[in-house]
């Protein structure tokens, strides 16, 4: 019985997502919508994202305070942060913290042009494949198009930015206390790295909570494009 149950959900589901393809396969004769309505209105979402919500990351404690974004130490790390914290070193452990989300703020404020040439590529064959994805879809596709580019822009970035807010001293410190720690074992991590990949992924994060929004809220949809090419996923 269950397995029917699986099986008659499942038609439904690709029935549904037969007839929006069948729909925006004739979009030239559907509703007023054209190819170049459904490639504008996901470059319009994308750079509202982008807008709206990266622009967030790059102000002071844009990741720092934001629980959905910020970096906290890697797992080689985490003993360094409760140890120094037992010992009444809370402070400094802090301070170890912010640094590290100090750099991304830094870094991604050398995201938007590399995502302006990305959302700038879409083609309708893109724009229709995204419509039909999952919630996620135009994030996914920015992450494609746009992660090995931002990771060679971001990491020099950081790195300066390490020396810039004093990071390197403030680490520097913050291991050599631990290290000095009796029955510990020595740390070392490449934090540049580490940082890098973790801005990169709340760049991201915070892309795919505005289309979310777009996709799910018609209130959130504020131009006539957006409601027109969006109506058509919903």
């Amino acid at each position: 019985m269950i397995k029917k149950l699986f099986l008659f959900a499942l038609a439904i589901n690709l029935t549904a997502c037969a007839e929006l393809q069948q729909v925006i396969n004739e979009l030239p004769q559907s509703g007023g919508v054209n190819n170049t309505d459904i490639a504008s209105g996901l470059r319009q979402a994308l750079d509202f994202g982008i807008d709206k919500q990266v622009s967030k990351l790059t102000q002071e404690d844009g990741f720092f305070k934001n629980e959905l974004v910020k970096i906290l130490l890697p797992e080689e790390l985490q003993k360094v942060d409760k140890a120094l914290r037992d010992i009444g070193l809370s402070k400094l452990a802090d301070e170890g913290l912010k640094v590290l989300n100090r750099a991304a703020e830094d870094a991604v404020k050398e995201a938007t042009p590399i995502f302006i040439d990305a959302v700038k590529g879409i083609t309708f064959n893109d724009a229709k494949n995204i419509l039909l994805g999952n919630d996620n879809a135009a994030t996914n596709y920015l992450n494609t198009k746009t992660e090995s580019a931002l990771y060679a822009k971001f990491n020099p970035v950081i790195k300066n930015s390490f020396s810039k807010v004093g990071a390197d001293d403030i680490w520097k410190n913050l291991i050599t206390k631990y290290n000095n720690l009796p029955f510990t074992k020595e740390v070392n991590t490449d934090l540049t790295d580490y940082v890098t990949h973790e801005a990169l992924e709340g760049v991201y994060t915070m892309i795919a909570v505005e289309e979310k929004e777009i996709r799910t809220k018609l209130s959130s949809r504020t131009t006539d494009l957006l409601k027109k090419v969006f109506a058509l996923q919903d």
